[in-house]
C-alpha cells in the first residue's frame, strides 16, 4: 500500500519471529486497498492467540517486522474505491476485526496501532451508546464462535424452539469466546448447559445460559449430564472454549444414538487429543477459499451482528479491564493474560 511521506501513525511493532516484545514507534499510513477501510484505532482488546504469535510465531506469520492483533473499536477515516455503498462509510464508528493472521503478518492489517486496514467485510458499525471498549470485545468472539459453527456445519438458520430440546454445551462460558457462544447459541433456540467458575453463574444466565455448572466440581460431567436429561434435552453438540476437549467428549457420548454428535474446539487437535467413537471433533475454522471465507465475515459483521445491535440482542462481554498505558502497555497485558485471567477482557485504550 502507498502512503504520502509525510503520513505516520503510533504502532507496537514486533521485529521479528520471538522477538519477545514490541517495540512502539512510528511507521507510515497505509491508503486503503480497493475493498479495505483505514480505521482509526481507538480501543484494542488482547487475546490468546497475539501471546501465541509473539511468542512462538503462531500463524505462521511471514512478514516482519510485522504489527498484531485483532479486536478493535475505532472509526473509518477513509474507504477503497471497491467498497460498498452499504458497507460503513467514513466518520462511521466500528466494531472491526484485523486480519493479520489471515495476512500471515502483513503490518498494514494488525490491530496493534492507531491506524490499520481491515477489509469492510469485518466491520459493522455500532450503536450510537456503545463505547469504543465494548466495541473491541465482540470481533474475536463473535467470528470466533460462528466459525465453530461452520466447522461443525451447523446451519446459520438454525432455530429451534424450546418444544424441540435441543441442547448446546459450552465448556468455558466466562471466557470471551464461550460468553458469546452462549449467547449466540441461545439465540438459534438452543438450551444452553454451560460451565464457568460458580462467581460467574448468574451473570452467565443473564446472557442466556439455562444452566450453569461450576468446573471444578469433581462430578461436573454427571451433574450436566443429569440436568439436561431431567430437562428431556438432548445435547449433540458442544463447543470448548477452554481446550477441554475430554470432559465434552465425556457429556456428549451420554447422549449418543439421538443423532450425529459433534464438538467445535478452540484448541488445535493433536495426536494426543482424545477421542471418543461416534462424536466428531472440529477444530475451530472458518472458511479457506478466500472468497468463501469473505462472504462469511460479511455474513457474520455485515448481516447477523449488524442486526442484533440494531435491536440490542447481543452484550459485549465479559467484564472490561482497561490497562493504562495504551501501546506501551501491550506486553504487559499479554504476560498478564498468558498467566490467565478469569471473566474479564483486557482492553487498551490508544
Amino acid at each position: 500500500m502507498s502512503s504520502s511521506p509525510s503520513a505516520q501513525h503510533l504502532a507496537a511493532i514486533l521485529p521479528s519471529k520471538a522477538a519477545g516484545a514490541f517495540q512502539v514507534t512510528h511507521r507510515p499510513t497505509p491508503t486503503p486497498g480497493p475493498d479495505d477501510l483505514l480505521i482509526q484505532v481507538k480501543s484494542i482488546a488482547l487475546n490468546p492467540i497475539d501471546y501465541y504469535q509473539r511468542d512462538y510465531g503462531f500463524g505462521p506469520l511471514d512478514h516482519y517486522p510485522t504489527v498484531l492483533g485483532s479486536d478493535i473499536g475505532g472509526t473509518v477515516i477513509s474507504a477503497g474505491a471497491s467498497v460498498p455503498s452499504d458497507a460503513p462509510q467514513p466518520g462511521t464508528r466500528v466494531a472491526a476485526f484485523a486480519p493479520c493472521f489471515f495476512t500471515k503478518g502483513l503490518p498494514d492489517y494488525g490491530a496493534f496501532q492507531t491506524r490499520v486496514l481491515v477489509p469492510a467485510a469485518n466491520v459493522v458499525p455500532l450503536p450510537p451508546k456503545m463505547s469504543f471498549n465494548k466495541a473491541a470485545l465482540l470481533p474475536m468472539a463473535v467470528i470466533t464462535t460462528w466459525s465453530g459453527w461452520y466447522s461443525i456445519g451447523l446451519p446459520r438458520d438454525t432455530a429451534y424452539t424450546a418444544a424441540d430440546k435441543k441442547g448446546m454445551l459450552v465448556w468455558g462460558g466466562a471466557s470471551s469466546i464461550g460468553s458469546t457462544a452462549v449467547q449466540v447459541a441461545k439465540s438459534m433456540g438452543f438450551s444452553v448447559y454451560v460451565t464457568a467458575s460458580e462467581k460467574h453463574g448468574e451473570y452467565l444466565k443473564g446472557l442466556g445460559a439455562s444452566q450453569v455448572f461450576d468446573y471444578k466440581s469433581e462430578d461436573v460431567v454427571e451433574k450436566i449430564v443429569k440436568a439436561a436429561k431431567a430437562d428431556g434435552v438432548t445435547i449433540q453438540a458442544g463447543y470448548d472454549a477452554v481446550g477441554q476437549v475430554k470432559s465434552c467428549l465425556d457429556v456428549l457420548k451420554e447422549f449418543k444414538g439421538e443423532g450425529t454428535l459433534k464438538l467445535a474446539t478452540t484448541v488445535p487437535p493433536t495426536e494426543d487429543t482424545p477421542k471418543e467413537e461416534g462424536v466428531e471433533v472440529k477444530f475451530v475454522a472458518g472458511p479457506e477459499d478466500e472468497e468463501e471465507r469473505t462472504e462469511h465475515f460479511h455474513f457474520v459483521f455485515g448481516v447477523w451482528l449488524k442486526e442484533k445491535l440494531e435491536k440490542g440482542e447481543i452484550v459485549p462481554s465479559p467484564k472490561i479491564l482497561v490497562l493504562e498505558g495504551g501501546l506501551e502497555s501491550i506486553d504487559k497485558g499479554l504476560n498478564e493474560l498468558k498467566k490467565g485471567v478469569s471473566g474479564v477482557k483486557l482492553v487498551l485504550e490508544v
